[in-house]
């Protein structure tokens, strides 16, 4: 595989692997990091990419493992999950400030979901993979990938009645 097939095949997805990379580690920096060494790991393998149907997996997969990978690391202690790619674009100031109010309330409870859900949530309601795409990525099957989904959408939608409802939570 030549450079421009390279780029023209992997370069749609690096935003992807990016948010992914960002939602496991936070910081931009080493979202960025990790972005460039899967790259980096991606142009290694270069010619044996046809042997996998689809290179973005590949791409989701190799990313996820890094960056699990980093958390696990000892550099990797105050590291946490965060989702800044929402904004809100609300017809008022109110509605603005009552969005982002939300968006912090679900960051905040997404931090708390086990891993597996958490990166099942982001990948489905954020990325916009298939259940058999997360599926294959997170090496689990499809109907695990249902289940964790509708806990982790559960778990995030109880925690987000409970605060609303006068901040019992």
């Amino acid at each position: 595989m030549r450079q421009v097939e390279f780029l023209n095949e992997v370069m749609p997805f690096r935003d992807k692997l990016y948010r992914l990379a960002k939602r496991l580690l936070v910081s931009a920096e080493e979202a960025e990091d990790a972005t460039q060494e899967v790259l980096l790991k991606l142009w290694a393998k270069k010619d044996s990419m046809g042997q996998y149907r689809s290179a973005e997996a590949v791409a989701m997969t190799m990313t996820k493992n890094f960056c699990l990978d980093r958390l696990k690391s000892k550099q990797a202690t105050n590291l946490t999950l965060l989702h800044t790619n929402f904004t809100g674009h609300g017809p008022s100031l109110q509605r603005e400030v009552e969005t982002k109010d939300s968006v912090h309330w679900v960051q905040k409870i997404m931090q708390e979901l086990p891993e597996t859900q958490r990166m099942v949530l982001q990948m489905r309601d954020v990325e916009q993979y298939e259940y058999e795409e997360i599926a294959q990525i997170l090496e689990m099957k499809p109907t695990a990938v249902r289940v964790a989904l509708s806990r982790a959408r559960k778990t995030v939608r109880d925690q987000l009645m409970k605060k609303h409802n006068y901040g019992t939570g």
